[in-house]
């Protein structure tokens, strides 16, 4: 059952980097992603950042995406019925995508 009290966040404003692949924007923006986040980011504030796990390689190498609380409405507490809204913000130099394993590397 969804938390409905006062400390729920109602809406949260979440940026990834402009420079975040193709690929890696599809799984951030997958409903199974935000459904993650609804279940673990907890409590929030303007400004937090962190990253977060979201694909893996064939060959192992995995893809964190460093994401920031852009805003936050209602409460502070992201609940299941949290909704989430993607930003893009500035270039940070994030590398990766499908080809995250591969000998061309993911921006060659």
């Amino acid at each position: 059952m969804a938390r409905t009290d006062a400390n729920a966040a109602t809406r949260i404003v979440v940026s990834y980097p402009e420079d975040l692949s193709d690929w890696g924007r599809f799984q951030v923006e997958k409903p199974p992603f935000r459904a993650y986040l609804t279940k673990t980011l907890g409590r929030v504030e303007t400004g937090d950042e962190r990253e977060e796990f979201v694909g893996v390689g064939c060959c192992g190498n995995t893809l964190d995406v460093p994401l920031r609380i852009e805003s936050v409405e209602g409460g502070s507490e992201v609940v299941r019925d949290t909704e989430i809204e993607y930003v893009v913000r500035e270039a940070c130099g994030i590398e990766g995508g499908w080809r995250v394993q591969s000998a061309g590397g993911p921006t060659a």
